[in-house]
């Protein structure tokens, strides 16, 4: 189990310019790594390093026989020969396109911009006990919008039903509104584990669309 997160865990895509392009899955990244496609960049103290598969290998095994504490946050890599920790940024060697600049407008980033919060009541649910509630409904002609989108639980949702906040009798935690950056990118730099990431991710380049 404590392998298949950390292959599922997210890795911030830099183009060979090192600017922010996407995040992507450990999984995927250790793939581009293989292929000679990708090269680690590792940061300490505001310094970083770079490093091919071969050399990022040879790293983790040192820290190993070093007996240097593994990082449980960022995960290790566990084969028959060798244990590889799992990389935090990586930068393409051959791709030079820019950034997007626009935010999606997808489910996925309404639930992280509602921080997983029923904007009705104001608890933090999981994923699946809570539903996209159009404020104005759709027979009132409300718009499929980030500003007429919230999450809502199940309870706050069925009392709601096809009607208004207010003909409801219910009020908004905080008035829903268009990201400038991406809401997921920004929940994961509140975390320590992804504080390396901070230095790349400029003003210009936070709204990147995740994969």
């Amino acid at each position: 189990m404590q392998q298949v997160v950390a292959l599922e865990s997210s890795v911030l895509v830099l183009n060979k310019f090192f600017m922010a392009l996407h995040v992507i899955s450990a999984r995927r990244a250790l793939a581009l790594l293989c292929k000679d496609t990708a090269e680690v960049i590792s940061v300490d103290e505001g310094r970083f390093s770079a490093y091919d598969f071969e050399s990022w290998k040879d790293v983790s095994i040192c820290k190993a026989r070093l007996g240097l504490p593994e990082d449980d946050s960022a995960g290790w890599i566990r084969t028959v020969s060798f244990n590889m920790e799992v990389p935090k940024i990586i930068r393409l060697l051959f791709y030079d396109k820019l950034p997007r600049s626009n935010v999606k407008f997808n489910r996925r980033n309404i639930f992280a911009r509602d921080e997983n919060k029923c904007q009705y009541c104001g608890h933090r649910f999981p994923t699946s006990e809570l539903s996209l509630d159009h404020i104005v409904p759709k027979a009132y002609d409300g718009k499929t919008t980030w500003t007429n989108i919230v999450c809502a639980c199940t309870e706050c949702n069925k009392k709601k039903g096809g009607r208004t906040p207010g003909q409801a009798g219910m009020k908004l935690t905080r008035k829903p509104f268009k990201p400038k950056h991406s809401p997921i990118l920004s929940l994961k730099l509140r975390s320590d584990k992804y504080r390396s990431w901070k230095q790349f991710l400029d003003e210009a380049y936070w709204s990147v669309p995740l994969k």
